[in-house]
């Protein structure tokens, strides 16, 4: 594996378990684990930016992003893929010095390039087959903290 530069993650599914607790009024909790704020936290000191693309829009990820020290948050994004090459053109990357941890189908067309790719157990089977790594894990069960434990901090 090429050393990866920048760490990107989608968030329902993958930091959080994937469900969304609504109230009357909208969206109240997400669950997140504190395992991965861990290992995410490893990663500056190693020259490894770790940044978040989502399809859904949360002031809850904005503030669990802060905590994780996640340097940029990119919300209510309809192609990731397009917001990828835009950041990569940025920052002056190539695909291959991108890890992504991803789960379900609105991921595949970023994560299929990438440098590594990674997953939770119970990902979407479609992510599955592009995975290099697929945590023992599931989402929410710290698979994201075990991913880069045994994959990026080796």
């Amino acid at each position: 594996m090429q050393h990866i530069k920048m760490l990107v993650l989608d968030v329902d599914g993958t930091l959080t378990d994937g469900k969304i607790y609504m109230g009357e009024n909208g969206e109240v909790m997400k669950a997140f684990n504190c395992h991965d704020a861990v290992a995410l936290r490893k990663l500056p000191p190693m020259g490894i930016e770790t940044i978040i693309i989502t399809g859904r829009k949360s002031k809850i990820v904005s503030n669990r992003a802060k905590e994780m020290n996640i340097s940029e948050v990119y919300q209510n994004v309809e192609n990731k893929k397009e917001k990828l090459d835009k950041l990569l053109q940025q920052k002056n990357l190539t695909y291959k010095e991108v890890g992504f941890i991803g789960d379900d189908e609105n991921d595949y067309e970023a994560m299929i390039n990438c440098g590594f790719k990674a997953c939770p157990n119970d990902a979407n089977n479609i992510i599955k087959n592009i995975a290099d790594y697929i945590s023992p894990n599931k989402c929410n069960e710290a698979a994201v903290g075990e991913i880069i434990n045994n994959n990026l901090l080796v």
